[in-house]
């Protein structure tokens, strides 16, 4: 996982994330640093994916 990435740009990925699963409420998609696995579980849950499969997903964007 890419949390350096992904931390830095986390606003823009946001609004990605939003437009491909539009369920996902901010409060979903809240980052706070050091719970990067609570984010990930949230993803896993509201997106049926695997964690592996959203870190590469999040890679992607």
């Amino acid at each position: 996982m890419n949390n350096l990435k992904w931390t830095g740009r986390w606003n823009e990925l946001k609004g990605k994330v939003k437009q491909q699963y539009a369920d996902l409420t901010d409060d979903d998609l809240l980052y706070s640093e050091g719970k990067e696995d609570e984010l990930l579980g949230r993803l896993q849950k509201k997106s049926g994916k695997t964690k592996e499969q959203i870190e590469d997903w999040l890679d992607s964007l």
